[in-house]
């Protein structure tokens, strides 16, 4: 009896501190201190160096930036924010059109155009853009046949400078806005679009005044993600000949050992980036979004027209050779002889070796092996802090989200060149956050760069999903009886599966895919698969480095594969 009386307050107490308006605090807690180490910290040190100068506190550095003399830097952030905001708007047309398309119609090659819609983003960002060059550049497989064909002094239409950066981030990036669209269009009730027809509202006026709003939260996550990697986007610009972006210019400035300017440029670039995140949110915040359905989702319209079915079996037909025709000449160069690709249309010999080496040469299969540990390591971290950051943020209330969602984004803004060089810079020596250990030249420093830099695509791809979602479903289960965490397992998680799947599975290919930040903080023992590929096309050896980019395609899909099977219906927004 004692010890019951003895145990009642001690229950009563830990019940009113939860209840406690300041316990979500000690709740966040975590994030905020997880981000403070690897996010502010770095930063802080590299916005130390671009103020101080020969140990010195100085703003000379700025001046010189915004100096109307020598322009190259202000026309380099012109060219940068021209070229992601038309990357936002192509890659928006582009994803949310296949998204609706794909979701709300049945039609003769839809499940193939499904999954082949998300092809793309296997493509490794430098086997990408050289893929592209390969069918349409200058000397690209295209441009020459047809120069051939017509008898033509010069190529016809080379994909090149400006227009051939903004082509390739549409095709790559496309997939942003297509995953988060797909996933949102899943779980709009299709009685909202019955009631507004049935009040005489024709299509246009359900698409302006209903579906697209409702999207909104994912095109809002979308056009973040697109917009930061736009403009860190160092690839393209560097295989097209675009020298005046924000990434080339930081590369160059390195390169010529001014390193405070590169610091200087770097800050100006997460400015930029942290504006363009705070506008978005400040349009996202205008009206709600929430869907007040309770988990019903929309059913596909069968096309019965025969007409309209010819056609769609045509564009399908095109759209497929579209989206496989990087792929297609990615598997081609794989095959043939590295240095007898010339000045033919095709490469005139072929061989079987560069795959044999994949699995029978160690050296060749060491780097495989390396990104898979790598990237699962690193999405562990991001699923773990990317859903409890997208939870807090969208179902807490708390003073500091706008710090905490640009705190999470920030990195994305950052080129991977300058997210490596501040870890560097934060842990070339022992430090609390550290552990008391120098992380430089270790294996675990590679995952931490990858989880910096990609935590954003799972919290956002939750948050999108999140925000759909019906808060009174939680409270109504909370209301009978639940906990807060079994409500969350059976309740929340479940539907918000799809999201979050989808922000896995990019978290995941763009950490295998991850290169700029890999070539700074990779040693020859933790060697990942983007440098080796880079290492590959450096050394002119094209057929291993595109037998490299054609397993990842495959493990990709294998990733597709089982995330379908593990999330069924829910996985369908990275399908």
């Amino acid at each position: 009896m004692k010890a019951d009386l003895q145990q009642v307050p001690v229950a009563t107490r830990r019940k009113s501190i939860m209840a406690s308006p300041s316990f979500v605090y000690v709740l966040i807690s975590p994030l905020f201190l997880i981000l403070l180490a690897y996010v502010i910290y770095p930063l802080f040190e590299t916005f130390v160096a671009s103020i101080k100068v020969d140990e010195v506190i100085t703003w000379k550095n700025y001046a010189r930036f915004f100096s109307l003399e020598h322009t190259a830097n202000l026309e380099a952030l012109w060219t940068s924010i021209y070229i992601s905001v038309l990357s936002v708007i192509s890659c928006g047309i582009v994803g949310v059109t296949m998204a609706f398309l794909l979701e709300r119609y049945e039609f003769p090659g839809r499940k193939i155009l499904s999954v082949l819609a998300l092809v793309p983003m296997a493509l490794p960002p430098l086997i990408g853009v050289l893929s592209f060059t390969f069918l349409y550049g200058e000397s690209g497989i295209f441009p020459r046949a047809i120069k051939e064909l017509l008898g033509l002094a010069t190529v016809p239409f080379p994909l090149k400078g400006f227009w051939g950066v903004v082509v390739v981030h549409t095709f790559t990036m496309y997939t942003y806005f297509f995953m988060t669209a797909t996933a949102a269009i899943k779980g709009l009730d299709p009685s909202l679009e019955e009631a507004a027809a049935s009040l005489g509202a024709n299509r246009f006026t359900i698409w302006r005044r209903i579906i697209l709003p409702m999207l909104t939260p994912a095109m809002v996550a979308s056009s973040l993600l697109v917009f930061m990697v736009s403009m860190a986007s160092y690839t393209a610009p560097l295989i097209f000949g675009i020298d005046r972006t924000m990434t080339m210019q930081i590369y160059l400035s390195r390169t010529n050992g001014d390193l405070d300017m590169a610091a200087t440029q770097s800050t100006i670039l997460s400015i930029v980036s942290v504006l363009f995140l705070l506008i978005m949110r400040w349009y996202q915040g205008v009206r709600n979004y929430q869907n007040l359905s309770k988990g019903v989702s929309v059913h596909r319209t069968e096309i019965k027209s025969k007409a309209v079915r010819y056609i769609a079996m045509v564009l399908s037909f095109i759209g497929t050779i579209i989206l496989m025709l990087p792929i297609l000449v990615l598997v081609l160069i794989s095959f043939s002889v590295d240095g007898t690709w010339t000045v033919q249309i095709l490469p005139p010999q072929y061989t079987f070796d560069h795959y044999l080496d994949l699995f029978t040469d160690s050296k060749t299969w060491r780097p495989i092996v390396n990104s898979l540990q790598l990237s699962a390591i690193a999405c562990v971290g991001i699923v773990l802090f990317g859903i409890a950051a997208a939870y807090s943020m969208v179902r807490l209330k708390f003073r500091g989200k706008t710090l905490l969602d640009v705190l999470i984004m920030l990195p994305w803004a950052l080129p991977g060149t300058v997210v490596a060089v501040n870890l560097i810079a934060a842990f070339s020596q022992p430090t609390a956050f550290s552990f008391g250990q120098v992380l430089i030249g270790t294996f675990w420093i590679i995952p931490l760069a990858y989880f910096v830099r990609h935590l954003p695509l799972v919290f956002r791809s939750t948050s999108a999903t999140l925000m759909q979602m019906d808060p009174s479903v939680e409270e109504a289960a909370r209301n009978l009886g639940a906990s807060w965490w079994y409500s969350f397992r059976r309740v929340v998680f479940p539907m918000a599966l799809g999201g979050i799947l989808a922000g896995t599975l990019l978290a995941f290919v763009q950490c295998i895919g991850e290169f700029v930040a890999s070539i700074l903080i990779f040693t020859p023992r933790t060697t990942p698969l983007s440098v080796a590929v880079f290492q590959r096309m450096y050394n002119f050896e094209f057929g291993t480095a595109c037998a490299y980019g054609v397993l990842q395609i495959i493990v990709i899909i294998i990733v597709l594969f089982i995330s379908r099977k593990l999330g069924g219906d829910k996985a369908g927004a990275t399908m």
